[in-house]
């Protein structure tokens, strides 16, 4: 399905724009905030914008908890493409979404993996499938409200961290293949976010004022396990028990547990305890302490590389301001990301076939297999992989 928003203009109150185009742009608009300002800044920068909005998941029933994904967001892209003057599609995404992101989403934890579901989604669903309508359409570049900047050098696409590190979202990105990433434009990534809400005041955007959402759009309250139950059945009952084999109690199912958690546990009191692992094909939870979180290394799976890890750019491998190679067997420094919001660590990272290998210079806490690793140096992204 494919529906298209009004197109009219809105008078006196339509922000100022340059009257040459400088190209038509594709703008993923989710209806939130930060994509009406994307559109909002490239508009009167004097672009040529078509806006599109995905149709990825309905929450209905015992699903509808929260307004991700709702009525009202695609109501908010449409507003704000009236507002500017743009055309505006609704595309409908949902088998896809469904295939590609939630139903791994779900196998992996019933795998005992914890999964990241928006690093899937822009990989397979949002940003290449967006590629595919850009050309249909005769857009050069899509542009998206994401926090992070992309640069062009001699070596070709950079994904770099955006300006503001508490929003910066660059670790979602590192799994776009490089024509992808070639073909995004982040308005927002040199801004703060007070920056970004003033742009919108300033332009008069719909939605301004709008409060983000935080939450996993298909389970917007948070509790994996019970939208694992209501789509899956009921999960597998186990132990919790310690490293040693003592059994400190009992569950429904292992989806919802992930490494590194403490709370919710329903072991009872005691000293405090820690997920170490989870055991998928005996259905057991290991618990521990806090210590026993701290891993000095950690390997991955899948791996993409954004800059050919062999020819990384440092400050102590320059020769004639080329980067040389590094020799595949020595690998590199870099600093790896665990998590989003996990401190990127330095560690020495060595590729190998399909993956890498990250050793820590100080052990990382709750390495957690699933999540995404992602590998930086300074404020560049290398590439990253799943932890294995």
């Amino acid at each position: 399905m494919v529906s298209a928003g009004s197109a009219s203009q809105a008078g006196s109150t339509l922000p100022r724009r340059k009257t040459s185009s400088r190209g038509k742009v594709l703008v993923a608009m989710s209806g939130g905030v930060d994509s009406s300002a994307a559109a909002g800044l490239l508009h009167e920068q004097g672009y040529d914008l078509v806006g599109v909005t995905m149709h990825l998941w309905d929450a209905e029933g015992a699903d509808k908890v929260g307004r991700c994904c709702a009525p009202e967001d695609r109501e908010d892209a449409r507003r704000t493409c009236e507002y500017l003057g743009i055309p505006h599609f609704v595309l409908d995404y949902r088998a896809s979404f469904r295939k590609h992101v939630v139903d791994p989403f779900l196998d992996e934890y019933r795998a005992g993996r914890t999964p990241i579901p928006c690093v899937h989604c822009n990989r397979t669903v949002k940003l290449t499938q967006l590629v595919e309508l850009a050309d249909q359409l005769g857009a050069t570049h899509i542009a998206t409200g994401h926090y992070a900047r992309h640069e062009v050098d001699g070596y070709g696409s950079r994904l770099l961290r955006g300006q503001d590190r508490t929003k910066d979202q660059s670790y979602f990105l590192f799994g776009l293949p490089n024509a992808t990433l070639g073909r995004l434009m982040f308005p927002l990534g040199g801004l703060l976010k007070t920056e970004v809400r003033e742009h919108a005041r300033r332009l008069g955007l719909p939605g301004a004022d709008k409060p983000e959402s935080q939450e996993l759009c298909f389970v917007p309250d948070g509790d994996t396990r019970a939208f694992a139950q209501r789509q899956r059945g009921e999960g597998q009952p186990g132990v919790i028990r310690e490293a040693s084999g003592k059994v400190l109690g009992r569950h429904a199912g292992i989806e919802g547990f992930t490494v590194g958690q403490r709370r919710g546990l329903g072991i009872g009191g005691g000293k405090t305890r820690y997920v170490l692992s989870i055991v998928a094909e005996t259905s057991e939870v290991v618990v521990g302490d806090a210590t026993e979180l701290l891993q000095e290394e950690l390997t991955t799976d899948s791996a993409h590389w954004i800059r050919p890890w062999a020819t990384v750019q440092s400050a102590d491998n320059l020769e004639d301001g080329r980067a040389r190679d590094f020799p595949a067997a020595e690998g590199f420094a870099a600093e790896v990301q665990i998590r989003y919001r996990h401190r990127a660590a330095e560690a020495w990272v060595t590729p190998h076939e399909g993956g890498f290998r990250a050793r820590f210079a100080v052990p990382q806490r709750a390495v957690t297999p699933g999540q995404a690793a992602v590998v930086y140096r300074g404020e560049e992204v290398v590439g990253g992989g799943f932890i294995c």
